[in-house]
């Protein structure tokens, strides 16, 4: 029987954002309560608001925007690998691993769980693991924390080494209640033309 994991952090107002981003709000312009015929919504975000898609040009000012990113990435067999407890996270974590099978790869931490308050640090991949992952055919990344890079980082070398591998980056997915194994992926970006990123409805199924 196949099983279904939503691994998308909810978007709600008081969701924690990068500190000095735009915090998530949303309002009703018009309400049924106050005699309007129906509701209709307006959202204030940021592009990085919850589980979302980074794009190139997030961190590369010629980089690709997220409408331009190819689609497949974003659907298909992902491989989900324990890091818990790691600092750093080196190649050993993805042992096992078929990257012929699932050229995505998903790494659970558990390090960030109380999503209203954004983490004081989190761990990031060893300097010669983005080489490792190209090499091995990997089109996407994605962590279960809310930057591949250190919180401090201002000059983002992951991001750009996962770039430079044609690496697609997902971030602040919710993994907690996914064992490691092998799934279905499907975390598909809005196409929003030109932006940096994209939030995302990200969900497993089992194979």
């Amino acid at each position: 029987m196949t099983k279904f994991y939503d691994i998308t952090i909810p978007v709600q107002n008081g969701l924690a954002v990068w500190p000095g981003d735009t915090p998530f709000e949303f309002t009703l312009g018009w309400e049924m309560g106050a005699g309007a015929s129906v509701n209709v919504g307006a959202v204030t975000m940021s592009t990085h608001t919850g589980t979302h898609v980074d794009a190139p040009f997030h961190f590369d000012a010629d980089g690709a925007g997220v409408d331009t990113l190819d689609a497949s990435v974003f659907v298909g067999p992902v491989a989900v690998v324990d890091a818990a407890g790691r600092a750093e996270i080196g190649r050993d974590v993805f042992a096992g691993v078929d990257f012929a099978r699932t050229p995505r790869v998903l790494i659970r931490t558990g390090v960030w769980t109380d999503y209203a308050r954004f983490p004081d640090a989190v761990p990031t991949l060893a300097d010669d693991v983005p080489a490792f992952l190209g090499a091995n055919g990997v089109r996407l990344l994605g962590v279960d924390v809310p930057s591949v890079d250190a919180i401090d980082s201002k000059t983002l070398p992951i991001h750009h080494a996962l770039a430079a591998q044609k690496i697609t980056i997902l971030e602040s997915i919710d993994l907690r209640d996914v064992p490691p194994g092998v799934y279905t992926l499907i975390a598909l970006p809005l196409r929003l033309v030109g932006a940096d990123a994209s939030p995302v409805r990200a969900v497993l199924t089992t194979l």
